[in-house]
């Protein structure tokens, strides 16, 4: 009898975490005139967009939500694309809201009501700066890479290719700079504003990249309402899977094909040390890395070190294959992560997927596995760098 007593309310309380409460959004867009205009949100895992015909620029949308999101609101619907001036970006949430704005500023457009997008407003702030120095880089990479793809449709060899691969990467690295300063923004504001939901959306898309006890103290930071939040749920989930690839946890075992047809599983290798090596072919920075990890597999393969690589490249073996032999790493074993691609796009569960019990979601990261199957190292995303990498297997090895 106690427990029923205990859990009435536990059930209460999700029930009122998750209750829909309605929201207006009244909307006065110049120029507009009397046109259909959309508007996307997540409702949880699903994205719902609705439409309502503006008259003379003026609109509503009405509807219930659980709790604060992110939306996008556009006329055209190609400008969900380009991502440019034909988009506008904002929090809603249950309240009653007022966009105004123009037509052909439409990503300017103000939203005034809603409190989370008032704290949008403040981190928006803080990239302004930063935004301003990266764009003319960000405008020289999409001129490159329009090049790039213009070249690839014209069937030009990899030869051909190069030059243009590398003046990108060249870019990207100049960029990378810019999206720390971006991403220090976002723990700034994190650490400020534990109980937003533009935290929660922050860290849904950040927790992957960073190590496992930083996000389980975001995390704990939260509010219950803000942890039973979609973005909540999901940042749990994310956190959970990066704890099984993270050091201490039991090393996922696994059995696959390899790139010669040959079966192969983790069990295999029990007794020696296992580097796994997450990458893929069109992963500019995995195959810069294979040098180096060539040099390490050459100082350390006779000594017990086994590296396996799983790519990300189910969708296109051939370039898989290709970039193995290009690179010279068919020294050690390879397989396929294997993503279902159509199983991710409906939400369900991919159980042979490799990634997924790893809590990979950033190229290249390593996990090395100590000869008792126990992780005790992590490099890449959600780890430490590859020279923290160099340290451990010498410390083991020498």
């Amino acid at each position: 009898m106690k427990k029923r007593i205990v859990l009435i309310p536990a059930l209460l309380l999700a029930s009122t975490l998750m209750a829909q409460k309605p929201y207006t959004l009244q909307g006065k867009i110049s120029g507009l005139g009397d046109r259909y205009v959309y508007m996307s949100y997540s409702t949880g895992k699903k994205y719902r967009t609705d439409s309502t015909r503006a008259q003379g620029g003026i609109f509503t949308f009405k509807g219930s939500l659980q709790s604060p999101t992110k939306a996008a609101l556009y006329v055209d619907k190609g400008a969900r694309m380009d991502g440019a001036e034909g988009i506008a970006s904002f929090f809603i949430e249950p309240a009653n809201m007022k966009l105004s704005g123009e037509l052909a500023h439409l990503k300017a457009a103000k939203l005034t009501g809603s409190a989370s997008q008032k704290e949008q407003e403040i981190l928006d702030a803080a990239y302004a700066p930063v935004l301003e120095k990266l764009k003319p880089l960000s405008a020289l990479y999409e001129k490159k890479n329009n090049e790039y793809i213009a070249l690839r449709k014209a069937q030009k060899t990899d030869e051909e290719l190069a030059s243009l691969k590398d003046s990108l990467t060249a870019i990207k690295d100049k960029m990378e700079p810019f999206y720390e300063e971006l991403e220090k923004q976002d723990y700034a504001f994190a650490d400020a504003h534990p109980g937003s939901y533009v935290t929660a959306y922050i860290l849904r898309y950040r927790v992957g990249n960073m190590p496992l006890a930083l996000g389980e103290q975001y995390y704990a930071k939260m509010p219950a309402s803000l942890q039973q939040s979609e973005n909540g749920k999901e940042i749990r989930s994310e956190l959970d899977q990066l704890k099984m690839g993270s050091p201490g946890s039991k090393a996922h075992g696994f059995t696959k094909t390899d790139i010669n047809d040959q079966p192969l599983s983790l069990s295999d290798f029990k007794g020696k040390y296992v580097l796994l090596d997450f990458w893929a072919s069109w992963c500019v920075p995995c195959r810069k890395g294979n040098p180096h990890l060539k040099s390490l597999y050459a100082l350390y393969k006779e000594k017990g070190l086994e590296i396996i690589g799983i790519s990300d490249d189910d969708r296109n073996a051939a370039a898989w294959k290709k970039a193995v032999d290009k690179d010279g790493i068919g020294i050690w074993k390879h397989v396929l992560r294997g993503l279902d691609m159509d199983l991710r796009m409906a939400n369900k569960p991919n159980p042979e997927d490799i990634s997924e019990y790893y809590g990979i979601q950033s190229l290249p990261t390593k996990i090395l596995i100590d000869p008792n199957g126990v992780i005790i190292g992590r490099y890449g995303g959600g780890g430490e760098n590859d020279e923290a990498m160099d340290k451990e297997l010498s410390k083991i090895f020498n």
